[in-house]
């Protein structure tokens, strides 16, 4: 009833801010990152993985770019404009601490900045991208790109926002994605007592926490609201029902300010993501935090702004580290490959430094560094 409530009212919200012929703008995306065993965040290679992006999305110029490392990966940021006339508008987005590394339509502009930084050794600093003269295109349905292979990117584009054309690109919504190398507002880490202490890192409160785990398909969910400072939470039992929790995010990221339909594209493009094999913790942004970390400003100004992202800290749990443990003890490649990107800073913390394991890091960096893009 809850959810129905909620989406009602967001598509209700959305014909009267239509109907005020005004320019709304909506923006979703994720930031994450790996939390050593004091909570610290670990330096990982944030752009290395399986390929998920299209070949008509465009990159920096980067050599080597899957193995550079850097703190936090700024996952599928978009940009929705709604309005129900016709206008150019232009989007400035600033990356204080980072860089910005993959985007459709390409911008007029991209830039960045490198130098040595205190924590990480590498900086990215002063990444900063412009889309200017972007045609905001009401009523129309242009042709948008497409790949044959499958792609996370598409489900992005369900939702009712505008169609939009920069010269001869066109698409629904303006996507960037980059690496960064600011501390994350959520430092988790377990206690002797098989606790999980929550820490923020930033003078506001954390609105939302969730504490996820799958242990072999089992998962089970913890929620935290008004996180502030510090907390310690007991990990979740594994007798979730993950429909029940995909209906409750996309619930929750409606009360932080998205349209049901976004809100429930969001969670689709990540539902494969979010909740593999693993423990992690997701957070809400708070939005001054998000505006500190990347500055938006649209021209003209909209009438209304709404901006939701979900943090992601990505936790060894004992499940985690025993499951690691079993597959170097037993050379078993197939446990191993369900932690992905995240394998070699898990094996890092436990020092698990044999020769099957330094292979098995490098066979499953091979395999998913073996298409530049999706066909």
């Amino acid at each position: 009833m809850k959810l129905a409530r909620i989406a009602a009212a967001g598509i209700m919200s959305v014909a009267v801010t239509r109907a005020e012929n005004g320019l709304v703008v909506h923006e979703w995306g994720t930031f994450t990152s790996i939390a050593d065993q004091r909570g610290l965040p670990v330096q990982w290679a944030p752009l290395a993985g399986v390929e998920d992006l299209p070949c008509f999305v465009s990159r920096l110029d980067l050599r080597n770019y899957k193995t550079f490392p850097g703190l936090v990966r700024m996952e599928t940021p978009v940009l929705f404009f709604y309005s129900q006339h016709p206008m150019t508008a232009s989007v400035h987005v600033d990356f204080p601490k980072g860089w910005i590394t993959e985007y459709y339509p390409v911008p007029s502009n991209v830039s960045k900045e490198s130098g040595n930084n205190s924590y990480t050794g590498m900086g990215y600093r002063n990444g900063r991208a412009d889309w200017n003269s972007i045609e905001v295109l009401p009523g129309e349905n242009p042709p948008l790109p497409t790949s044959e292979g499958p792609s996370r990117y598409y489900e992005a584009r369900n939702t009712d926002a505008v169609a939009l054309r920069m010269g001869k690109q066109n698409e629904r919504m303006i996507f960037y994605r980059g690496i960064g190398s600011f501390i994350p507002p959520v430092q988790p880490k377990f206690l002797p007592n098989g606790k999980l202490h929550l820490r923020t890192t930033i003078p506001d409160t954390i609105p939302l926490a969730i504490v996820f785990e799958n242990r072999g398909g089992n998962i089970g969910y913890r929620f935290v609201r008004g996180l502030s400072e510090a907390v310690d939470v007991d990990p979740p039992e594994t007798s979730g029902d993950l429909r029940q929790l995909r209906k409750d995010l996309v619930a929750e990221l409606v009360e932080f300010g998205l349209y049901p339909k976004e809100a429930l594209a969001m969670v689709e493009t990540w539902h494969d993501s979010w909740f593999e094999e693993g423990m992690r913790v997701f957070y809400v942004v708070p939005r001054a935090q998000t505006d500190t970390l990347l500055p938006l400003s649209v021209t003209p100004a909209p009438q209304a702004i709404a901006r939701v992202f979900v943090g992601r800290v990505e936790v060894l749990s004992p499940w985690t580290r025993q499951t690691i443990q079993n597959g170097a003890d037993q050379q078993d490649l197939a446990p191993l490959r369900k932690f992905g990107r995240f394998l070699e800073p898990f094996a890092a913390q436990m020092k698990v430094q044999t020769n099957f394991m330094r292979n098995a890091q490098a066979e499953i960096a091979r395999t998913a560094n073996n298409s530049a893009c999706v066909q």
